[in-house]
């Protein structure tokens, strides 16, 4: 049992903003720690403050740097790990490698999987995420996978702004986002879209198909993500094309690769609005995009946790 006197909170270096965040939304500061890279890339950690017997929060996404994210997060783990440190959940706002959950052709590794059991096999006593790619994800660990949703904060933040009711559907970029989809129309009281499309490759995508009416309404795209955002532009083209009045799109993970800053702004898209999962680059940033803190979520799951008292009521409380 996790004890809140005995509860320190520790980070990485993907997203200090976020963390700091995340402590201070929870009421006390972060934990002191030295991280060096060495001039040939590797990763030295080091703990400056006692955690024997203590409970740890560590905070890190696996964002990109992906690789080295990540590798500095397994070597933080085992410096907990050898220096005492009673349990080590790691909060992943982020969890990188979750697109490989899967064989699609043979001869493929399940990376999500790996990452699971290299976090397992460090000392990952419990792992607290948001919007993992697939649900499913979940079931990869051996130990308590607590799994947030930033779909309560992007439905309030279109409901302030008036986005809701018939007047407004909502769209899913692909056949695999269709729930997604509907648990944000239930929240804005509408119908939902859907865009039946084929990916000749990786980060590329042709819309095929438009499923459901947008002609006079205003269409709010939601997904998991948004990489090289050649989906979410591409679609959002489509429905204006169709009759749609503006375009909006939401997700939980901003990554933006590549193109994407560049697509988005030219893109006839109106809003991105993504939460602060993954850091923002000031080359990243643009009027467009919009960043919801999920500071108060993580913050209110881990109190949650310590108090052994139930998450799911944070994204399953029915809308207003």
């Amino acid at each position: 049992m996790i004890s809140a006197e005995n509860v320190k909170i520790f980070c990485g270096t993907s997203n200090v903003e976020l963390a700091e965040k995340i402590a201070k939304n929870y009421g006390v500061k972060l934990g002191e720690s030295t991280i060096v890279r060495f001039e040939d890339g590797e990763v030295y950690v080091k703990i400056d403050e006692t955690v024997r017997g203590r409970d740890i929060f560590l905070i890190q996404s696996t964002s990109n740097p992906v690789n080295e994210n990540l590798m500095e997060l397994l070597i933080f783990v085992d410096a907990l790990k050898r220096a005492s440190a009673r349990s080590i959940s790691v909060v992943m706002p982020y969890y990188g490698y979750a697109r490989q959950d899967r064989k699609a052709s043979p001869r493929e590794p399940i990376t999500a999987k790996l990452v699971a059991n290299l976090l397992t096999k460090a000392g990952v006593t419990r792992v607290v995420t948001m919007d993992l790619h697939a649900d499913q994800l979940q079931g990869f660990f051996d130990i308590p996978v607590d799994h947030m949703q930033a779909l309560p904060l992007l439905a309030k933040y279109f409901i302030n702004k008036g986005l809701r009711g018939e007047d407004i559907v909502v769209v899913s970029p692909d056949i695999g986002g269709v729930k997604r989809a509907r648990k944000l129309a239930e929240w804005l009281d509408c119908k939902i879209a859907i865009i039946d499309k084929r990916r000749p490759k990786p980060n590329m995508s042709e819309v095929m198909n438009l499923i459901g009416d947008v002609d006079g309404k205003i269409a709010i795209f939601i997904d998991d993500m948004i990489d090289t955002a050649g989906t979410i532009t591409g679609g959002a083209d489509a429905i204006i094309a169709a009759g749609a009045k503006e375009a909006y799109a939401c997700c939980s993970h901003g990554i933006f690769s590549g193109p994407a800053i560049e697509r988005i702004k030219n893109s006839s898209l109106k809003e991105v609005v993504i939460t602060d999962s993954i850091k923002q680059t000031k080359n990243k940033t643009l009027d467009k995009i919009v960043v919801l803190t999920s500071a108060g979520i993580f913050a209110e799951a881990m109190t949650r946790i310590i108090n052994n008292e139930a998450v799911s009521d944070l994204f399953e409380k029915k809308p207003m």
